[in-house]
């Protein structure tokens, strides 16, 4: 275990602040890529990480000033301890609010780029309670298992003593949480928006639960629970909540989408009824149409028939008159 890496003139540079930093890098970066890798804005994604990790450690070390109040009154000098004491559920709290409340500002969409950056987040944790694991800081119980570990005088840990390694217990639990996320939140795969971050927050909080039963190092408690478990239950039940209005909403909104389609399969029908019957009965009058031509047709021939048989009976008759008088008029002939 080595605290302090090395110094340059009266600045030394720590073991937990560069698996820290190495965190904060590797976030952002898996980010970036992977916005750029699907054409979302990178640059948005790059923004709402910086928002994010400042605000999130403010949120930290607020939540710690909160949760160590008593021993605050007691010694307002922990107030200038800028190095220890952070509470890791403040800071991620805090700094999704705040990358909601720029994503507003923006009139950005938040939802879609949180799914996206989500996996990072416990993959920054992983590096970081890697660092706490150099200093030695939220330590477990005291444990004789083949996997406890013994730190040095130097370390924040209890020396010559053998301990549960609750961070890299912690740490492989944030990395194989990254790993689900990232192949849950894998490209080419649609899923329900919302969903990671929900998943996110259960295992994460879970797992934290279980850590903290582990851990025997002084921090905060509210009753049985210390502040971690505290928060997480109400985190959970958060998530949850939120996942069941999400499935109702869902819900709605298929059956919402059957009633259209079947109302507009209703309409159409309805539509072509009425197209028929227009048409059908457009036939029926071109029908009556023709009846009426045909039976006026009729009459006129039976008009024009009679007036020609007229014609000619009266044509007859004078011809009939007409040879009459001829004969009457011509002499005969000895």
């Amino acid at each position: 275990m080595h605290i302090k890496l090395f110094s340059i003139g009266p600045v030394s540079f720590y073991s937990y602040g560069l698996m820290i930093a190495l965190g904060i890098i590797a976030a952002v970066w898996t980010a970036s890529v992977r916005a750029k890798n699907r054409g979302m804005d990178s640059d948005h994604i790059f923004n709402i990480a910086l928002i994010g990790v400042i605000a999130g450690v403010i949120g930290a070390k607020l939540t710690y000033y909160v949760v160590e109040l008593p021993a605050i009154i007691k010694d307002p000098s922990i107030l200038l301890d800028f190095s220890n004491g952070f509470v890791l559920y403040g800071g991620v709290i805090i700094g999704i609010l705040a990358a909601y409340v720029y994503c507003r500002i923006k009139k950005k969409p938040f939802m879609p780029y949180m799914d996206l950056a989500v996996p990072s987040i416990p993959l920054a944790q992983g590096f970081g309670r890697i660092g706490c694991f150099l200093a030695g800081c939220c330590y477990g119980k005291e444990s004789h298992a083949w996997y406890a570990v013994t730190f040095p005088e130097s370390g924040l840990a209890p020396s010559g003593v053998s301990l549960i390694p609750t961070q890299l217990i912690s740490s492989i639990g944030d990395l194989l949480l990254a790993a689900f996320l990232f192949w849950y939140t894998r490209k080419g795969k649609k899923r329900m928006e919302g969903i990671p971050v929900i998943l996110y927050l259960i295992l994460y909080s879970v797992g934290r639960f279980f850590v903290e039963l582990l851990r025997n190092d002084p921090r905060g408690s509210v009753g049985p629970f210390s502040t971690s478990q505290f928060i997480a239950i109400f985190v959970v039940i958060f998530a949850v909540g939120w996942l069941i209005i999400m499935l109702k909403e869902k819900k709605a909104n298929a059956i919402a989408e059957i009633e259209a389609r079947v109302n507009a399969e209703m309409d159409r029908k309805e539509q072509v009824q009425e197209e028929q019957e227009k048409d059908l009965s457009a036939l029926g009058d071109a029908f009556r149409t023709q009846e009426e031509l045909t039976g006026t047709a009729g009459e006129a021939a039976s008009e024009a028939a009679e007036t020609v048989e007229e014609t000619v009976e009266e044509a007859t008759e004078e011809t009939g008159i007409s040879e009459n008088s001829d004969s009457e008029e011509k002499p005969k002939e000895d």
